[in-house]
């Protein structure tokens, strides 16, 4: 009896991480180049009252044994790499992938970092940064008497100076990629970092060798479903309230067989 009190007790546990995990997606649901994450879990270890296989007799065997699980336990966090929904900004600064590929932004240690978040500006030496003011790496610098600013979708880059007539190519966008990005660490800010499990990154250019295009104009919005997550939400909700049932009824029972003999 003790065993299930226990066992539902970390059922409770999972679908609070779970309610946590649907709640971050939710939150995140206008945050552009957001990924989902979703909670996986993993029963626990069994107790077993009588082993499968063993010997009924001289001629046969028990078809089947008893084993009693212990509960349950949160395992993994997985971000899902789907591609979300294209917003037309109408931004020359704003880009985003088609396809496969994080940009790379060099954060103020030094370090690169990853990103599906395409929301590009200009700082005061007209470096192309994110909104924390991180430089994209290759660095792009746009001069100053700059009309306009074209971003092909090979990651060419190029601009119409005051007084000329054509194109002036600035530089050239390089996109990175993981053997599994699920493997990344997230750090906030719409970045990532590589981990032993993501692989080094791979660099290229944009729909070259498997890496995606870029679009000019557009970012990336979360590929968070509202409607996935509230199902998911009442799922973790009634499971949450069923587990607490199991508290309560292995306490009656309990109480039951504490009060046989008053």
């Amino acid at each position: 009896m003790i065993r299930s009190l226990w066992s539902a007790a970390t059922g409770m546990q999972a679908q609070t991480l779970n309610i946590d995990v649907i709640s971050n997606n939710l939150a995140n649901v206008s945050t552009s180049g957001y990924k989902k994450s979703r909670a996986e879990f993993q029963d626990l270890l069994y107790q077993t009252l009588r082993s499968p296989g063993v010997a009924s007799s001289a001629d046969t065997q028990v078809p089947t044994g008893i084993q009693v699980g212990h509960g349950t336990r949160p395992c993994a966090t997985q971000k899902i790499f789907t591609q979300g929904d294209f917003q037309n900004t109408e931004n020359e600064l704003d880009m985003a992938i088609e396809g496969s590929g994080f940009f790379q932004v060099i954060q103020p240690n030094g370090e690169t970092a990853y990103t599906r978040s395409g929301s590009f500006k200009l700082d005061s030496d007209g470096r192309v940064v994110t909104s924390d003011g991180f430089p994209m790496e290759p660095e792009l610098t746009v001069p100053t008497d700059t009309v306009s600013l074209s971003i092909g979708t090979d990651g060419t880059v190029s601009v119409l100076l005051a007084d000329e007539t054509e194109a002036t190519e600035i530089g050239n966008i390089e996109l990175a990629q993981f053997t599994n990005p699920a493997g990344l660490n997230s750090i906030g800010r719409n970045l990532f970092m590589p981990t032993s499990s993501s692989g080094d990154a791979t660099t290229g250019t944009p729909g070259e060798e498997g890496f995606g295009t870029i679009a000019q104009g557009y970012v990336e919005m979360s590929n968070v479903s509202v409607v996935d997550e509230m199902v998911n939400m009442i799922v973790a909700q009634r499971a949450y309230e069923t587990n607490s049932k199991t508290i309560q009824a292995s306490d009656e029972m309990l109480q039951t067989a504490t009060g046989l003999k008053r």
